[in-house]
């Protein structure tokens, strides 16, 4: 079925119940020995897995091992940027998952023993497990472009983790004078949620609209090409006419250093551009603890069994999320969501003397593009003979010719999906 005629309502409720789904009768009802799973990250993976762990099989005991007493998602954090969310409404809380068994320690992972199945945690305790759970989320690859370290992103934020650096950069927006310029720089693939940079352009130039209205944007990518890109070039035309400027990898749109003190970057041609506000998005890998475990490659990301989400190289760790390479899956946190379902359907199954459930995995990801204009692009995935592959007909993106109707429809059903998510992931 061509994805514009999907319902997109029957897409959000399958999407984010439909792994869920994965019809585990005979797991709830089994009775589970007292095996301990800990769960490291609790983002869309780790706080999904810790749910429905405890919801596949209630007998399992379930530590998540997240630091931060509330979890600031970058899903719609470039709608804080545009002022159209405030920052509490991204945030949420772990009482839901509390509320559901799981035990919730305030803590960071800092090693794991992989032979004798242990995690040592910041506050120095150490936590047995019988199954490891990873969602690492990214790390930056400090210094992959010259000048550009942590120091750096003070001044230029990267604004890829929802946080300090977000509030960082609205607050340098805020204080850019009108006719600034405000310059993102974009990195090749892989990186956390591919379509991320182009929303934020369009809700920054939202922002300017508004309240700086002769500002421009200029986008540097290290790439000729990039999600849902036709659909993101029409809206950002129709809503801010030539306010964004995007130059690709081939017409001198690579980055190769950052002077972050005088907000400037050099292209590999040589060419130096001067910015307002400077936006550094570098090359990521996976976060620091998933190369402790020793489940990273050679190329900083985590091969994973695509039937369960278990690392290819130390058995008993799954790893869910941006960390892993996944592909066709993107790096998004509604494919992290749908991976920590069928990882914690395997690991219950595995615990309980359970067959292994078929994996199905999902995506949907809405962007916005201004108040009432909304895209989308969907897929819906499988594992076969040991790859992850898209499902031919599953998805695809918003039509070229959809009209303001459907462009507002697309953005409701964005804020219906982030609803939806939260609930499913933090609720109570």
């Amino acid at each position: 079925m061509p994805f514009k005629h999907l319902n997109r309502r029957q897409i959000l409720g399958s999407a984010v119940a439909g792994t869920a789904s994965l019809a585990l009768p005979s797991i709830v009802r089994a009775q589970a020995a007292s095996a301990h799973v800990v769960v490291v990250g609790g983002g869309f993976g780790g706080a999904t897995a810790a749910r429905y762990l405890r919801q596949f099989a209630p007998q399992l005991q379930v530590t998540l091992v997240e630091p931060a007493a509330r979890f600031y998602t970058c899903p719609f954090s470039n709608l804080y940027l545009a002022g159209l969310r405030s920052w509490d409404s991204i945030g949420h809380g772990y009482d839901g998952l509390r509320k559901a068994g799981v035990t919730v320690v305030q803590a960071s992972a800092e090693a794991v023993d992989a032979a004798a199945r242990s995690v040592k945690l910041s506050n120095g305790q150490t936590l047995r497990y019988d199954r490891l759970v990873l969602s690492p989320g990214v790390d930056m690859r400090w210094n992959a472009l010259e000048g550009y370290d942590e120091a750096a992103a003070q001044l230029a934020p990267h604004a890829w983790k929802a946080g300090p650096q977000t509030q960082l950069l609205k607050k340098q927006l805020e204080a850019m004078p009108d006719g600034g310029r405000f310059v993102m720089v974009i990195p090749a693939n892989p990186f956390r949620c591919p379509p991320g940079p182009y929303e934020r352009a369009a809700m920054v130039a939202h922002y300017f609209k508004q309240h700086k209205p002769k500002s421009k944007i200029l986008l540097l990518d290290d790439k000729d090409a990039f999600s849902k890109q036709g659909l993101f070039i029409q809206g950002w035309k129709a809503l801010y006419g030539d306010m964004i400027e995007w130059v690709k990898q081939s017409d001198d749109g690579k980055v190769v250093r950052v002077d972050a003190k005088n907000l400037e970057v050099e292209t590999a041609f040589g060419t130096k551009h001067k910015a307002d506000v400077l936006n550094v998005i570098p090359p990521q890998k996976a976060g620091a603890i998933a190369d402790r475990a020793g489940v990273t490659d050679a190329s900083g990301w985590v091969p994973i069994k695509a039937e369960s989400f278990e690392s290819k190289q130390v058995p008993h760790v799954y790893v869910l999320g941006d960390a892993t390479i996944a592909a066709p899956m993107p790096k998004s946190g509604f494919a992290a969501n749908t991976q920590g379902k069928v990882a914690a359907a395997a690991i219950a199954a595995e615990l309980t003397g359970q067959p292994l459930p078929t994996a199905a995995y999902a995506n949907t990801c809405y962007s916005l593009i201004g108040r009432d204009y909304g895209i989308s692009v969907a897929g819906v995935y499988r594992a076969q003979e040991g790859k992850l592959i898209e499902v031919a007909g599953s998805g695809g993106v918003s039509p070229m010719d959809g009209n303001t109707t459907f462009r507002k429809a697309e953005a409701d059903y964005g804020a219906d999906w982030y609803r939806a998510i939260s609930a499913d992931i933090w609720g109570g």
